[in-house]
């Protein structure tokens, strides 16, 4: 499925998470600084994801496109059920050492919080 494919490379989602809750466009640096990204990756996901009509770029910077809206709303659900799951989990449960790796990863940038 195209769209899962464009979601799951690096830095998608997070793009995404970012535009959604800026409350306004950003600009390139702006969200550069927010993702926490490099510029020659940043540069990349917006292109496709605009190619994808889910981002758009204002004169003010980047926001998300109607359709991006749309996909963030049908997302959020599953993020509240992944704070919910991870926060069930606990160290001596039987989850893989590799998710417990990315809910501490996680927790220090602040994704599995609400902004």
């Amino acid at each position: 499925m195209a769209l899962l494919d464009l979601l799951g490379r690096r830095m998608s989602l997070r793009v995404l998470w970012e535009l959604a809750h800026a409350g306004q466009p950003l600009t390139f640096r702006e969200l550069q600084a927010v993702a926490e990204t490099n510029p020659s990756l940043l540069n990349t996901r917006l292109k496709e994801l605009r190619a994808a009509a889910i981002v758009v770029h204002h004169t003010g910077g980047y926001g998300l496109s109607e359709e991006g809206k749309a996909l963030v709303r049908l997302i959020m659900p599953l993020h509240e059920w992944a704070a919910a799951w991870g926060a069930r989990l606990a160290p001596e449960d039987d989850a893989p050492a590799a998710l417990h790796a990315m809910q501490d990863t996680l927790k220090g940038t602040g994704q599995d919080h609400k902004k």
